[in-house]
C-alpha cells in the first residue's frame, strides 16, 4: 500500500507487530524491559520466511557469540572491581575477537548482530547486577529472534503481494540506476572538458 511517496509494506506491519508482541510478552511474564528482545526481533525479521530463517540462523549464532563474549567480559569486569579501564581496553578487544571468531566460522552476516548483542548487554548491565542478569539479556535476544521467526511463519505474504513488493523494489532500483547513469555522464563530461582545456593549453 502506498500513501504518496510513503510505502506501507507487509514487512513494516510485521516488524511493528513483532515489537508489540515483545512488549506484551515481557509485560505479562514480568520480565522487565523488552528493549533487547524488541531490537533482536527488528534485526531478524525479513520479507519472507525463507530469508528470515536463513538470517535467523546467523542471528542466533551471532547472538550466541555476542552473548558468550558479554558474559566473559562481565566476569573480567567483576574480577577487576568494575574498573573503567577494563571497559576502555577490554571491550574493544572483545569487539575485535567477536569479528575474528564470526569470520573464522564463516558467519559474516551475523557479525553486526553479534557485536550489537554484546554491546547492548555489556553496556546495560550495571555494577550491582549479577552474571544471571547478563544471561537473561542473552535469552532476551533469542526471544526476539524466535518471535520474528514465528510471525513470518504465521503471516506469509500472498503471492501477488510478494510479486507486487518485488515489482516496486525493481522500480526503485531502476530509478537509482538512472540517477547513477546521469551522474556518471556528468562526471565523464567534466573529465572531457578538463582534458580539452589541458590540450588547448
Amino acid at each position: 500500500m502506498r500513501l504518496g511517496r510513503f510505502r506501507i509494506g507487509m514487512r513494516t506491519m510485521k516488524t511493528a507487530l513483532a515489537v508489540m508482541i515483545c512488549i506484551l510478552l515481557f509485560h505479562f511474564i514480568d520480565r522487565g524491559q523488552p528493549l533487547i528482545a524488541a531490537l533482536a526481533a527488528v534485526f531478524s525479521l525479513r520479507q519472507d520466511l525463507t530469508t528470515t530463517v536463513s538470517f535467523g540462523k546467523s542471528r542466533v549464532l551471532g547472538n550466541s557469540i555476542g552473548g558468550i563474549a558479554a558474559i566473559l567480559y562481565f566476569f573480567i569486569k567483576q574480577y577487576f572491581h568494575h574498573d573503567f579501564l577494563v571497559e576502555l581496553v577490554a571491550l574493544p578487544i572483545f569487539v575485535a575477537l567477536v569479528i575474528i571468531v564470526s569470520d573464522g566460522i564463516n558467519n559474516n552476516s551475523g557479525i553486526i548482530s553479534a557485536i550489537a548483542t554484546m554491546l547492548l548487554i555489556t553496556l546495560s548491565v550495571t555494577e550491582s547486577q549479577s552474571v544471571y542478569f547478563a544471561i537473561d539479556r542473552v535469552l532476551d535476544t533469542f526471544i526476539g529472534t524466535f518471535i520474528a521467526l514465528a510471525i513470518n511463519f504465521i503471516l506469509r505474504p500472498p503471492t501477488n503481494e510478494k510479486e507486487k513488493e518485488i515489482a516496486e523494489d525493481l522500480v526503485e532500483l531502476k530509478k537509482k540506476e538512472e540517477k547513477l547513469h546521469f551522474m556518471l555522464a556528468e562526471v565523464q563530461s567534466e573529465i572531457k572538458k578538463r582534458n580539452e582545456k589541458e590540450d588547448g593549453q
